[in-house]
């Protein structure tokens, strides 16, 4: 079993920036595909950003040039740094760890989830 913890969430304004921390337990990080996902009131869960084994990287069409997603794996620790945060950014954030390490968008095939962490843009 991996525990995901997310952490960095928070209240910015338009414009503003955040990063987010994922920290994982156990040995196998760096084997996983990591991704975070998001998920606003009444919308479904999609993907933001993902980080394969190999730091190959793939973002929602929404977020890219704005989001860049990273890991350190000597530090079992994935990461988002979001700028250009948006009001339509608003939503809770999400860890999740593949060990199939697919590179999917599809939230089915993770396989470990964080317990999420708000983030909430102002206009």
């Amino acid at each position: 079993q991996v525990l995901l913890v997310e952490s960095g969430g928070g209240l910015v304004q338009a414009g503003g920036s955040l990063r987010l921390s994922c920290l994982a337990s156990g040995r196998t990080f760096s084997y996983y595909t990591m991704a975070w996902f998001r998920q606003a009131p009444g919308k479904q869960r999609e993907l933001v950003a993902l980080i394969t084994s190999s730091s190959g990287t793939n973002y929602a069409d929404s977020v890219k040039g704005r989001f860049t997603i990273s890991r350190n794996n000597a530090k079992n620790t994935a990461y988002l740094q979001m700028d250009s945060l948006k009001p339509e950014d608003t939503a809770v954030y999400y860890c999740a760890a593949d060990r199939s390490n697919l590179g999917s968008s599809l939230y089915a095939v993770y396989d470990y989830w964080g317990q999420g962490t708000q983030v909430t843009v102002s206009s």
